[in-house]
């Protein structure tokens, strides 16, 4: 198990970007600056949701402690910081009033990357729906996308010529799937209808969103799509048709529809008498061209037929590999496959970033210091394959590390830790874990 990052680090290139990420929600606190609700206050506060009722009312604090999160980005050595506006803290009370302790706090964010000279590497939705719009039926209604692209310009007039790069949603599979059709995410419905739409205006807020940005003019904008690597449970027909449906819905979804202006046939007929009216008249805004393509990636999903799931007819389990604290196998050939799958597919001529890609793992500090080697070996693992594909000539441009800070993880609360950084939620005192240094002395040895 290698104790350092150094040696994939430093077969990439030096003008390969390195960066670390996090999201408004996990990390500020939205007590804090007279921010408005979300649907995730909503949704903690609903029995049985999250674990231990959490939510993230003061999460890690960053509202008043953003100097030093930032210090930490810049002392590790990273080049860009990736993280979320938060839609109700600009706008907490409708869509036309503006918060100006929102527009504070991300003019003194945004200032001080620049001033420790770190890229902001800018994402404008990572899942914190004003409560108002939730009420009215969410991401399942088409005013939610046309609020979004309001809500959109107003980000661009304020902070746009300061961001390095933009993109509109954060996980589209997250916002629409695994909310309307699971559950498993706010607002927790569980319906194919309510699902079939939602991922299709997800869709449309993305396309009006690039379109609002580029009136700004703005010059470097992509896409973050998370990836779930399918494969068959066994190898008999049925389960992999599933499997191919799976990753339909999972992924190709919304690559066909950014990249080529078309949904998956297999999807389109499970769909069926639920999408919206007329939904083909926007695909040609869903397909807006972008600069850049991001992948955020963590495990795969094995597909077994499940009779007893009356749509989809599939369900998702786990093999045998070694598993990270939330229980996905570790398996860095699937971001491979997602790269190459982009690369040859989808968007040949753009460069592609790694948005997120990280580890859940059990921390303890032990005489002030959190030796977290599982986690070092995690980065490493998926940064080989990084360096290989580099090698090989594939356009990939950046890698962001999740997360900086131990944050509350959405239906897990704070029982989850993904950060390089420990938190104390008591406290909010920050440590560094072992998995930070190693960053931070790989950075520091680039050729």
């Amino acid at each position: 198990m290698p104790l350092s990052l150094n040696t994939h680090i430093q077969r990439l290139p030096k003008d390969f970007l390195f960066g670390v990420a996090t999201s408004s929600y996990q990390i500020e606190g939205s007590d804090f600056g007279n921010c408005g609700l979300s649907h995730w206050d909503e949704f903690a506060k609903s029995s049985g949701r999250v674990s231990n009722g959490d939510d993230g009312s003061i999460a890690c604090n960053h509202y008043h402690l953003w100097e030093t999160d930032l210090d930490l980005v810049r002392d590790a050595g990273f080049q860009a910081y990736r993280f979320s506006f938060s839609w109700p803290r600009l706008l907490p009370d409708d869509s036309k009033t503006i918060n100006p302790d929102g527009i504070g706090f991300y003019d003194k964010l945004i200032d001080g990357m620049l001033e420790r000279n770190i890229e902001p590497f800018a994402t404008l939705y990572h899942w914190d729906l004003p409560v108002r719009y939730a009420q009215k039926g969410g991401w399942q209604m088409r005013d939610t996308a046309n609020y979004f692209a309001d809500y959109t310009d107003l980000v661009m007039k304020h902070f746009g010529d300061r961001l390095f790069s933009v993109a509109p949603i954060n996980e589209p599979w997250c916002v629409s799937w695994l909310s309307y059709y699971w559950g498993h995410h706010a607002p927790g419905l569980q319906s194919i209808s309510a699902a079939a739409k939602a991922m299709h205006y997800v869709q449309l807020a993305h396309g009006l969103s690039i379109q609002v940005m580029r009136s700004h003019s703005h010059k470097y904008l992509g896409c973050v799509l998370n990836k779930e690597y399918a494969l068959p449970f066994n190898e008999n027909e049925e389960v992999l048709n599933l499997t191919h449906l799976y990753d339909g819905i999972y992924n190709r979804w919304f690559d066909d529809s950014i990249f080529k202006g078309t949904y998956p046939e297999e999807v389109l007929t499970l769909f069926e008498g639920y999408m919206p009216d007329n939904y083909i008249n926007d695909m040609a805004i869903i397909s807006e061209p972008l600069d850049w393509v991001g992948t955020n990636y963590y495990t795969r999903s094995l597909i077994q037929a499940d009779k007893s799931e009356p749509y989809i007819g599939f369900k998702c389990v786990r093999g045998s590999l070694a598993k990270t604290d939330m229980g996905w196998e570790i398996v860095p050939e699937g971001l491979a496959h997602f790269i190459e799958r982009t690369a040859k597919n989808y968007a040949p001529d753009l460069p592609q970033y790694i948005t997120e890609n990280g580890m859940a793992a059990i921390d303890n500090i032990q005489n002030g210091q959190l030796q977290d080697t599982d986690r070092i070996d995690f980065f490493d693992s998926h940064l080989e394959r990084i360096a290989d594909l580099k090698l090989q000539g594939i356009n990939l441009a950046g890698y962001f590390a999740w997360s900086l800070l131990d944050n509350y993880e959405w239906a897990f609360g704070y029982d989850k830790r993904f950060g390089i950084v420990h938190v104390d939620f008591n406290t909010q005192k920050r440590t560094p874990k072992s998995s930070y240094f190693a960053w931070k002395n790989a950075l520091a040895n680039r050729l």
